[in-house]
């Protein structure tokens, strides 16, 4: 006989699936009836481990903030034009991988309580972590910048990278959210985010973010 799969396992899969719908329809287009029908599994199944749309919304979202949160900590690494590259790519890529909320962004945030409030700590950590960026490219000489310049620039990429996607989306809503397009697409958001920096590079640097552009995207 068979063991029935442990309640944990079960709840993991159901997050793995509505991510999966999330991502591919929208979260206002998935209802928890659609979720259940793609998990082979009934509705009272899904309500006993997620009883409402917000839990599994809320849940998802603390995943994202756990990863993003260890993505940003390598800001404090960063000294020259290719860890910046890296770091934005890594960026872009957990965006990426739960688009959903950055599609849906202005309406997850004026219909979920919780979410409205964690993400102003998302836009401090990563106001933070560009200036840590910021700050380390100027120390080893990769950039010049004044205290007053930098504060703009960080907001700027903060702005850039939370509002990629919904300008992809404007550009090619047919094809901007397919998974096809997403390595096209992030890195054109990781270029253009760095790309902020070229009246403060250095020429080398500004040459190696060419050669690193072109081995990636059409700037």
């Amino acid at each position: 006989m068979v063991a029935p799969k442990k309640p944990r396992r079960t709840a993991e899969r159901i997050l793995e699936v509505t991510l999966e719908l999330f991502n591919r329809f929208g979260e206002p287009n998935v209802s928890t009836t659609l979720i259940s029908a793609e998990l082979s599994i009934s509705p009272g199944n899904l309500y006993y481990h997620y009883p409402a749309k917000d839990e599994l919304i809320n849940a998802l979202f603390d995943r994202y903030e756990r990863a993003l949160g260890e993505i940003l900590q390598a800001a404090d690494g960063v000294e020259n034009v290719e860890d910046a590259w890296l770091f934005f790519h890594m960026l872009f890529e957990l965006v990426w991988s739960y688009r959903f909320l950055y599609r849906d962004l202005n309406d997850l945030l004026s219909k979920n309580r919780r979410l409205e409030t964690h993400f102003q700590f998302v836009l401090k950590n990563k106001t933070r972590a560009m200036h840590a960026l910021l700050d380390g490219l100027s120390r080893h000489g990769a950039v010049r910048l004044t205290g007053a310049e930098a504060a703009p620039l960080a907001t700027s990429m903060v702005v850039l990278v939370t509002y990629w996607l919904s300008y992809e989306y404007v550009r090619e809503p047919r094809k901007a959210l397919e998974p096809e397009s997403a390595a096209a697409s992030m890195g054109r958001g990781a270029y253009h985010a760095l790309a902020l920096l070229l009246p403060h590079l250095d020429a080398a640097s500004r040459a190696h973010l060419d050669t690193l552009a072109a081995a990636y995207v059409q700037p």
